[in-house]
């Protein structure tokens, strides 16, 4: 007979609770349909399927993406699927994450042509950033460190995960990883649900660490699920995505850019979302007082991903140090939103933000569709920008030519 730990059955307590729409008897609800109120339960909304198999060129509709004059796409590389995060080392190989497949990839240019291959597998949804010769690679359960890999492809891992102290819990537990200015390394923890009262305050909150995982400091907490942040090129501040719960309706409530001016900002969750709703499920008084508002609405589950401040020369003087952001597209909404790149400039201060689309075609309106899903955006060397589609496993090449 299966036997459950006072823990675990404390938290299904916790999570399944919190849920209006009761599952049959004996078979608890997905981990996505926590937080369904008893209205919606006949919904036929639910996450997007990947594909997670390798896609040939010669089947992607490069040709439907648009972009603004002057801005050419093509495909960079295919052959990975599942490709989120990238990261590139001093050698210029990129390397990337995944979610479900739990890979870590390398991707070699030759200056003609690009190849690939697996370093590392059977990871828990891992994320990856190169610093300083090393690839630092992330999953849920597991920190390691591949030292001088890009000369050494059998280098030996380094295990760190004891000094990071993960919490262990899955849901929105997926990483994003970055260094920052201050040469620490920065990471997010979610939310173990849609919507709930936190099991512990480890959750729901941004991280940073030295490299080696000592010198651990919170500092920002409400933080729902963040899968992308950057650096402002100015001010060095932190801003970040951050995905709204579901179940709230088609319009509510927005996923958020954000920017953190001082350490330990709250940014609302559970109780608060997009800074100015209070939920209907996990209630106190007040609930937005205190709240840190977002630089912008990024628009109804649309899963706002990557961002990517533009510091590069090749584009127009009017994209210096906007932000580019990867919107992979929404499950929980009937008429699908994002499945784009949109380009956010605001002022230094985050004040006076404007959205733009900039790269469009990934679904078709008409038929509430899609093909594609980008993620993550990296600026390369000459200023041309790469975009990882997590659905077709490819990368995408944004260049600009007057």
């Amino acid at each position: 007979m299966l036997k459950i730990s006072p823990l675990m059955g404390a938290l299904m307590v916790i999570f399944m609770g919190q849920a209006f729409a009761q599952a049959p008897a004996g078979a608890p609800p997905p981990s996505w349909k926590q937080g369904m109120p008893a209205a919606m339960a006949k919904s036929t909304l639910a996450p997007n399927p990947g594909k997670n198999v390798a896609t040939p060129a010669s089947e992607i509709p490069v040709d439907k993406l648009k972009l603004p004059a002057g801005f050419k796409v093509e495909i960079w590389s295919t052959g990975t699927p599942g490709i989120r995060a990238m990261s590139q080392g001093e050698s210029g190989k990129i390397y990337a994450g995944t979610r479900s497949l739990g890979r870590v990839y390398e991707i070699t240019d030759n200056g003609k042509e690009r190849s690939s291959r697996v370093v590392v597998d059977k990871l828990v949804q891992p994320a990856v950033v190169m610093n300083k010769g090393s690839l630092y690679v992330m999953a849920i359960d597991k920190v390691l460190r591949f030292d001088g890999i890009e000369s050494n492809p059998n280098a030996a891992p380094v295990d760190l995960t004891a000094a990071f102290k993960l919490p262990p819990l899955q849901h929105h537990n997926w990483k994003y990883i970055r260094f920052g200015p201050d040469g620490k390394l920065y990471v997010p923890f979610g939310a173990p649900c849609n919507i709930c009262e936190l099991p512990s305050p480890e959750y729901a909150q941004i991280r940073r660490y030295n490299p080696d995982g000592s010198g651990m400091e919170v500092i920002a907490t409400g933080v729902r699920n963040s899968v992308g942040f950057d650096f402002h090129p100015v001010t060095k501040e932190l801003w970040f995505t951050n995905h709204g719960r579901d179940w709230m309706g088609d319009d509510t409530p927005n996923d958020t850019l954000n920017r953190l001016s001082k350490t330990g900002e709250n940014f609302g969750f559970p109780y608060c979302h997009q800074g100015t709703i209070a939920d209907p499920d996990i209630k106190k008084d007040k609930p937005c007082d205190g709240v840190t508002k977002p630089v912008a609405l990024m628009g109804p589950h649309a899963a706002g991903m990557g961002i990517q401040f533009y510091t590069g020369n090749m584009f127009p003087a009017e994209y210096k140090n906007a932000a580019f952001i990867a919107r992979k597209g929404s499950w929980n909404r009937t008429k699908k939103i994002g499945f784009d790149v949109v380009v956010v400039k605001a002022g230094n201060d985050g004040k006076n933000a404007k959205i733009t689309p900039f790269m469009t075609g990934f679904k078709d309106d008409a038929a509430n569709t899609f093909w594609g899903r980008p993620a993550y955006i990296l600026q390369m060397a000459d200023g041309s920008l790469l975009v990882s589609d997590e659905q077709l496993g490819a990368i995408y090449r944004i260049s600009y030519k007057k």
